[in-house]
């Protein structure tokens, strides 16, 4: 879904100009080429799996398509320039954000553009079905879409299955002045999000079994195996707000006055009455009326298990917004739900945050691997988010839940939209809070299982297998952006590529689910009933909350006045005090905590499971002194918050 954008025509037209140039000087006729209207290539709208190898042949004509044409606007170079100086604290015009309107008005699409274009697309065939301020949606067959876009539709293998794609990249008349950004929908492949987090699925109840330590190292294993030659702690029951705000300075700061918005897909039946009770029952402020709202598409699809299973999603909601609430507790809360998982409803979502400026400050805790992602949509999203930067909007993004992604996928690489330049990446820690909400330590987020051997003498295979940890490392597709350079390791940002590359994540937060979170949820219990129960939970969805949430707090110590978005002043205070500097090692000895599990997720009578877990075990990634791959520039630490003050 991600890449940078190139000039259109260049590089083609100066292939063939050597060509037309001996043909002119010979007296040969110029193939009609004057009969043609000229077009305008559309970069990277054939996906890369799209090769000749795969290629199984034409579509049908019959076939149906349905696409977006994306919008230009008025001057797409001049919006990713002013993004970039509102944002930059270096820069004279930080802070002097637009509003919604005046945005708009200065870099959308004008009315002449769009009629232009919904002619083009009904001269070829196509129907228009929808138009926003940001794309035109049409649908229609195939012939009329390979006339609309001046290419050829073949099916490809792409793993085990077949789909639809370009076989060259699409065109567009060059008689509409640029006014296309792109376009997508001409590939059918999935393209769609996953909440990247450790939550079960709420249809069914999930309960963790005890014991647990209430603060790291409250309750140490005595009766268990040593790991690392010393007794070690049962994982935390689950840290609460009190202990976070402490963890990451806080202070007296509860983002009064800020709006946070929490895109997920789709929308928890039960998260008011669950966010409600979970603040009653661990002393975070009551929600006030209209502090927590939604806004809900009229219809959702995609629902199903085998697409996008809808009531999976309902657990990320309630974590986002109980996290956020937490940490921040004045802050109000802004839910947007798209109408499925796929790329264009969660588009959707963000547009509507950044045309109607629901917030300053958006969390956004799903994604997809690199390798999923196409040019097409990265060019869409990156545009989004230059909206949302003019206008003072920051997005956080989860930088994912599987390391370095080769043990899920076999290929190293980073997760996506959380490699876009114009975003801020959120990796993961292991946090130990200790008694009186005292900050320990962290390390980064990995895990290295391993379970008590049946006699109950020894951890089999010590220290395991890797199961999980914080999504970082090089894009492979993403240039290095500006405010990287000088701070990431030169042998981080060149690992892909000699010029440089982006490196996720930018900042950091709680993740590990040992050491994680305690979250409310009605939940579906095996007697059928549904009922509110608790337990601990974790993932960089939980981190992007807390890093939101954060933020609120700074801007409410900045005066209200928006932050935007924020990577080139976190980058601007690398290396100073308000980080705390994570390694894998801060203790100078391995860590580990014990876990006992319920066998069937719900009670004791399906038996007991219980297993090591080893800590900052992050694959190939490692968290160590300054920048690094799992935390990036650290988390926050006391003078953070305070860092935003205006003096």
């Amino acid at each position: 879904m991600r890449s940078n954008r190139a000039t259109l025509r260049a590089a083609s037209m100066a292939a063939t100009l050597p060509m037309i140039a001996g043909a002119l000087a010979l007296g040969i006729p110029a193939a009609h080429a004057a009969d043609a209207p000229a077009r305008a290539t559309l970069t990277g709208t054939k996906p890369a799996w799209a090769t000749a190898k795969a290629d199984k042949g034409s579509t049908p004509d019959s076939a149906q398509v349905s696409a977006r044409v994306y919008l230009a606007g008025r001057d797409a170079a001049g919006l990713a320039q002013y993004a970039k100086s509102v944002s930059d604290p270096s820069s004279a015009a930080y802070g002097k954000y637009l509003s919604a309107a005046q945005t708009k008005a200065r870099y959308g699409a004008t009315a002449a553009q769009v009629a232009a274009v919904r002619s083009w697309l009904a001269a070829a065939g196509l129907k228009v079905t929808g138009t926003s301020e940001h794309y035109v949606s049409v649908s229609g067959d195939v012939a009329a879409a390979e006339k609309a876009f001046g290419t050829q539709l073949h099916n490809y293998a792409k793993g085990s299955k077949t789909y639809r794609a370009p076989a060259r990249a699409a065109t567009v008349p060059e008689s509409l002045g640029g006014a296309v950004l792109t376009v997508t929908g001409l590939d059918n492949a999935p393209h769609k999000a996953t909440h990247i987090d450790q939550l079960p699925g709420p249809g069914a109840v999930f309960k963790n079994s005890g014991p647990f330590s209430s603060y790291y190292g409250s309750n140490i294993a005595t009766t268990l195996p040593k790991a690392y030659g010393k007794s070690i702690p049962y994982a935390v029951q689950g840290y609460t707000g009190k202990q976070l705000r402490a963890a990451y300075g806080a202070g007296s700061y509860t983002g009064k006055g800020v709006r946070v918005a929490i895109t997920d897909a789709f929308a928890s039946p039960t998260i008011a009455y669950d966010a409600a009770t979970y603040a009653k029952k661990h002393g975070d402020a009551a929600w006030k009326t209209g502090q927590l709202s939604q806004v809900l598409p009229k219809n959702y699809t995609h629902t199903g298990a085998d697409e996008c299973d809808a009531s999976g999603w309902y657990g990320e909601e309630t974590l986002d917004v109980e996290a956020v609430h937490a940490v921040a507790p004045a802050a109000n809360v802004t839910y947007v739900g798209a109408a499925s998982c796929m790329d264009d409803d969660l588009l959707d979502s963000l547009s509507k945050i950044v045309d109607n400026h629901l917030a300053d400050i958006v969390s956004n805790s799903w994604g997809d691997i690199e390798a999923n992602q196409t040019p097409d949509l990265a060019a869409a999203y990156d545009q989004v988010f230059q909206f949302g930067a003019v206008e003072g909007i920051g997005f956080y993004f989860s930088s994912g839940d599987n390391g370095d992604e080769v043990a899920n996928t076999g290929t190293k690489q980073v997760d996506t939209p959380a490699n876009s330049a114009w975003v801020t990446a959120v990796g993961g820690t292991s946090l130990a809070v200790g008694k009186g909400d005292k900050y320990l330590w962290e390390t980064g987020w990995g895990t290295e299982k391993a379970s008590l051997s049946a006699d109950g003498k020894s951890w089999t295979g010590f220290p395991g297998t890797y199961t999980s940890g914080a999504g970082g490392g090089t894009s492979k597709t993403v240039a290095e952006p500006y405010y990287q350079k000088g701070v990431v390791p030169k042998a981080l940002a060149t690992a892909n590529n000699a010029a440089g590359n982006r490196v996720v994540p930018d900042i950091a937060a709680i993740a590990d689910p040992n050491t994680g979170f305690k979250v409310g949820q009605t939940q579906t219990f095996p007697d059928g009933s549904e009922q509110y129960s608790e337990y601990r939970i974790g993932g960089t969805s939980l981190a992007a909350p807390v890093i939101a949430a954060v933020q609120a707090l700074a801007q409410e110590a900045r005066g209200g006045k928006a932050i935007g978005f924020a990577n080139p002043s976190i980058y601007s205070k690398y290396g100073s005090r308000v980080y705390h500097d994570v390694t894998d090692n801060p203790t100078g000895s391995g860590l580990a905590v014990a876990r006992v599990d319920f066998a069937n997720s719900v009670d004791a009578t399906g038996g007991l499971l219980t297993s090591v877990r080893s800590l900052g075990k992050d694959s190939s990634l490692s968290a160590v002194k300054g920048y690094d791959d799992v935390t990036g520039v650290g988390t926050p630490a006391n003078g953070y918050v305070d860092s935003y003050r205006r003096r």
